[in-house]
């Protein structure tokens, strides 16, 4: 099994689910794919880097041979979607093609056949750690790589362990501090997918507190499709009135759940939509389309808001969320 990054932070993983591609970069060494030997991928990839140290290149030139070579039609590969936090897995079943104008940056491909996805929650922290690295392509270690397929198959339960695993390391010479950012997301998304739904709520009020919102947090129990309104005077008087529903939970939100929050909502109100289970293409054109301005926040956009604004947060919501910044 091989999993390939999709690009720096994940981001074209959408490319490669709706294209059924997986791909690589290196789009500066130009059409690698007819090359016959890593001497000759070496001299290629050293000539579009030359600011690059030699090991670096040697490293590059190395992920492209894998990817040219040792990844074979039939093989196993995942990906990692940070937004629905999910890795998808399939079968490679083409060989290597050169498209410059399909993925920005990641010109090099292997056609797939996506088949199955495995939540991010679902797998024990070790294996969290073994499918963290760096590199752009990798062979996953056999234990991530077992879990993931029994999960995928539904021959074992999800795991919950929380003790610590296995940290996510470069086996070459990459930077060690390239990914570091990306990676201490994922941990924080972690951990905000363990906490309580009510502890949910009270983390988003905290993040609007921290923009300059003053805020009211409904009591459980039926709150009419809001959960939180926040203003600037405390009472929703002085607009903006944004009014916040929270879901969290597994599932995705569709177009209905986004028609009903919006169907309560006065003219001027402005809406947020939290749902840590992501939202499907219909709920997105709902929220595109609605007359009130709505923001659909997924898992990924409140950690990233979180991350963004810890400074300014105040004691209640760090308390449910403690973080160090590193520099």
């Amino acid at each position: 099994m091989w999993k390939v990054n999709a690009g720096r932070g994940s981001q074209s993983s959408r490319d490669f689910l709706d294209r059924s591609v997986v791909a690589i970069g290196w789009r500066e060494a130009g059409d690698i794919t007819g090359l016959r030997s890593k001497d000759a991928v070496f001299r290629q990839v050293a000539a579009a880097y030359p600011d690059n140290s030699d090991r670096q290149n040697e490293v590059g030139a190395g992920q492209v041979w894998r990817f040219l070579n040792d990844v074979r039609v039939g093989n196993t590969v995942i990906t990692y979607d940070p937004i629905e936090r999910l890795y998808h897995l399939g079968e490679i079943v083409g060989p290597p093609a050169y498209r410059p104008d399909e993925i920005e940056d990641l010109p090099v491909q292997r056609a797939v056949r996506w088949t199955r996805s495995v939540s991010r929650d679902a797998l024990s922290r070790r294996s969290k750690g073994k499918l963290g690295a760096i590199l752009t392509l990798f062979r996953v270690e056999d234990g991530a790589a077992a879990e993931l397929e029994e999960l995928a198959a539904g021959t074992i339960m999800p795991r919950t362990d929380t003790a610590p695993g296995d940290d996510a390391v470069a086996t070459e010479a990459e930077d060690p501090f390239g990914a570091i950012e990306d990676q201490a997301l994922e941990r924080i998304k972690d951990k905000l997918g363990r906490l309580a739904w009510d502890d949910m709520q009270e983390i988003v009020a905290a993040l609007l507190r921290a923009l300059g919102y003053r805020t009211i947090v409904s009591p459980a129990g039926p709150d009419r499709g809001k959960d939180i309104v926040a203003s600037r005077d405390g009472f929703g008087f002085e607009p903006p009135r944004i009014v916040v529903e929270v879901k969290h939970r597994r599932g995705q939100m569709g177009a209905p759940e986004i028609r009903a929050f919006l169907g309560g909502r006065h003219a001027e109100d402005r809406g947020l939509y939290v749902s840590t289970g992501g939202f499907t293409r219909e709920a997105h054109f709902e929220a595109e389309r609605a007359s009130n301005v709505t923001h659909l926040m997924t898992l990924d956009g409140l950690a990233r808001a979180i991350v963004a604004n810890y400074e300014t947060m105040d004691e209640r919501g760090r308390a449910l969320l403690p973080l160090t910044r590193l520099y």
